[in-house]
């Protein structure tokens, strides 16, 4: 049995001891009937039923061949089905505790495998336990999932790993997650800038035109005055830099004796010219 997942995994026609306990002793007569329903709402009005190959297993002298759920060790146990909605069910006299014990044990055992094709066929169910007077009345209900299988032990920790990866039943966010964090507010510097002080990035495809839009980006900054345009990146790679006009540049190789002036920009390919 699995507290976590109020789950109850179980081997085939295995007695399973089930503790009930009650906070006031029930009247004389009083009945503990289980029944076992299916937990999806798209099934919960079919009868849970064993499946065809069990059913031709053979039962005992007191349980029905179609029955799912047995108690064993009792012979005051009685077999029902409901006249109005079919269902299977089976009840015992309610006994109480004995010496030295505050709860009663029942031994339910199920019938067929939870996989089992013409029967639940991986249907989950439950196994529901009431509390009944001899009138009928109700007086108390518990109930518990059931999975009948033949690794009761691996399946029981399978499905509590799976249920701690989800973070609960339902499914929802995992525990702990921290909230998306929230975006950064804008700065007062940023929102009195007019529409021509604003600055946007571009992503462009391929070098030769990144070259292009960046000449093109600094021809307009040097004409507003804004910033200087800079040099390609080009020029930079074979070494030849701009000299600002009207400096003099010393020949190499003259020995300091000559002296060059330098062209302009547009002309600064060629060679300085000897005076």
């Amino acid at each position: 049995y699995s507290p976590e997942l109020n789950k109850l995994f179980c081997r085939l026609a295995k007695p399973c001891p089930v503790q009930v306990r009650v906070g006031v002793p029930p009247p004389p007569g009083t009945l503990l009937r289980a029944v076992a329903v299916y937990k999806k709402s798209e099934h919960v009005a079919e009868v849970v039923r064993r499946c065809p190959h069990h059913e031709r297993c053979g039962s005992d002298s007191q349980a029905p061949a179609q029955h799912l759920i047995r108690v064993q060790g009792n012979p005051q146990a009685r077999y029902h089905d409901d006249q109005t909605t079919k269902r299977h069910s089976v009840a015992v006299p309610y006994q109480p505790p004995e010496v030295g014990s505050d709860c009663t044990t029942v031994l339910y055992s199920f019938m067929c495998n939870s996989s089992c094709m013409g029967g639940m066929n991986r249907r989950p169910i439950l196994a529901i336990l009431t509390l009944e007077e001899p009138g009928g009345r109700i007086l108390g209900r518990r109930c518990f999932e059931v999975r009948v299988c033949a690794c009761p032990g691996r399946d029981r920790r399978i499905e509590e790993e799976n249920r701690r990866k989800r973070g609960g039943a339902g499914g929802g966010a995992k525990r702990g997650q921290s909230p998306p964090p929230e975006a950064p507010p804008q700065s007062s510097k940023k929102r009195l800038l007019g529409p021509e002080q604003e600055l946007f990035q571009l992503q462009v495809r391929g070098r030769r035109r990144f070259e292009m839009l960046r000449e093109i980006n600094a021809a307009l900054e040097a004409a507003e005055g804004a910033a200087p345009a800079r040099p390609s990146k080009g020029r930079r790679q074979r070494g030849e830099g701009l000299v600002p006009r009207g400096k003099k540049l010393l020949l190499k190789g003259q020995g300091g004796r000559g002296l060059g002036v330098t062209t302009p920009p547009s002309a600064a390919s060629h060679a300085p010219l000897p005076l």
